[in-house]
């Protein structure tokens, strides 16, 4: 069977003339050392027969990365997809984007492998479901997930944050000022990473020698609508939590609405921590003590290892957590009853260390959690807010 057009012959069309899967074809383009010689043979005489040019290998410097971010680029995702553009420029590497709330129902991931234009991918927190990714790595195709929604294969690598070790870090500082009775507003239960964040809160509390209770948890898409929502029920409970900890800052600036709605003050009357440390988390009042994610070296570390996948080298960790930061600030107090708390609405400032305060009283100081490659303890220096390590 001839190639009627001369032009490069599909790794699907090899595939079939040689009798063979179409990882196998891919293997043998990118120079794989698990293919055995007359397999080799076989598909090198199938590309000879269709009289074609082959697909070109997938390390070549002139294929491009797909970035696949099916998110609007607000926050979060575009401090991630700039960093990753921003590296792979570094690299000489182009790049494809597929980004929007229109993109998460395209069917990309099966094509991918097949064109021979695109060298590799980076899959940002990728709606697909394990099986696609892992018939993805199936392909030999080299991709990257970053923040990845579900547990994934060994042998699919990622990079996300040390996030069970973030929230313990969260939560064992509230414990340290008296709270007790502490309301999770979760993030989506499919999500990995609200799994491990709610793993580092119960592990918290058990350090503490308390069991969470169940109705002071909530699992929400991670929006400011889905936070107030879930804020008011925990907030209108008969007894209701002295502190509240959210999937994120967008969630916590709406238990910050609920709260004022209810005349609660914060956090003499209730502490409210986020996480990601987003620009917002600055403009609220108080400002948030939340946790600040490495977004930026996520996006570096994902292509650097997209790189070496793409190079052949040997990767000895595909699963890299990285270090986050835990910012104190001055929506977090002394729970009501405990030393030294509530305090009256005349007091300002910022807790859990002495760090500096701005002219609203917001104290901010930072402790680091988690490491990259693993997670290690927590810290709380006195020192100013400061860019993430």
């Amino acid at each position: 069977m001839a190639s009627a057009s001369g032009g490069k012959a599909t790794v699907r069309a090899i595939a079939a003339e040689a009798g063979v899967s179409i990882a196998t074809v891919s293997r043998v383009m990118n120079g794989h050392v698990r293919v055995a010689p007359d397999t080799e043979s076989r598909v090198r005489r199938a590309v000879a027969r269709l009289g074609a040019q082959a697909p070109a290998r997938r390390g070549s410097a002139t294929g491009a990365i797909y970035v696949r971010c099916p998110y609007v680029l607000t926050d979060y995702f575009g401090v991630i997809v700039s960093s990753v553009a921003e590296t792979l420029d570094l690299h000489g590497r182009r790049l494809v984007l597929s980004a929007g709330d229109a993109a998460r129902t395209a069917q990309v991931l099966p094509g991918l492998p097949d064109d021979p234009g695109i060298a590799g991918a980076i899959l940002i927190v990728p709606p697909e479901p394990e099986r696609e990714l892992e018939a993805l790595r199936a392909k030999d195709f080299p991709f990257v997930v970053i923040d990845p929604r579900t547990p994934l294969p060994r042998d699919i690598a990622s990079v996300s944050a040390a996030n069970l070790t973030a929230a313990r870090s969260v939560s064992a500082h509230l414990v340290e000022l008296g709270h007790r009775r502490i309301g999770v507003i979760g993030g989506p239960g499919d999500w990995l990473a609200g799994k491990s964040r709610l793993a580092g809160h119960t592990s918290a509390l058990a350090d503490a020698g308390v069991l969470p209770a169940p109705e002071l948890i909530r699992s929400i898409e991670p929006t400011a609508d889905w936070g107030y929502a879930a804020a008011c029920e925990l907030l209108d409970l008969p007894e209701r939590p002295t502190a509240l900890v959210a999937f994120n800052d967008k969630a916590a600036v709406g238990a910050l609405r609920a709260a004022y709605e209810r005349g609660l003050r914060v956090p003499e009357d209730l502490s409210i921590t986020g996480f990601d440390d987003i620009d917002l988390s600055r403009s609220t009042v108080p400002r948030l003590t939340t946790v600040r994610q490495p977004l930026e070296e996520m996006g570096r570390m994902a292509v650097s290892l997209l790189m070496r996948l793409l190079e052949q080298h040997t990767v000895d960790t595909l699963h890299v957590e990285l270090a986050t930061q835990l910012v104190l600030r001055g929506s977090t107090g002394p729970a009501p009853g405990s030393p030294g708390g509530p305090r009256s609405p005349g007091d300002t400032g910022g807790t859990g260390g002495t760090g500096s305060t701005d002219s609203a009283g917001n104290a901010d100081s930072t402790g680091s959690a988690g490491s990259t490659d693993s997670a290690a303890g927590t810290e709380h220096p006195n020192a100013p807010d400061s860019p993430a390590r």
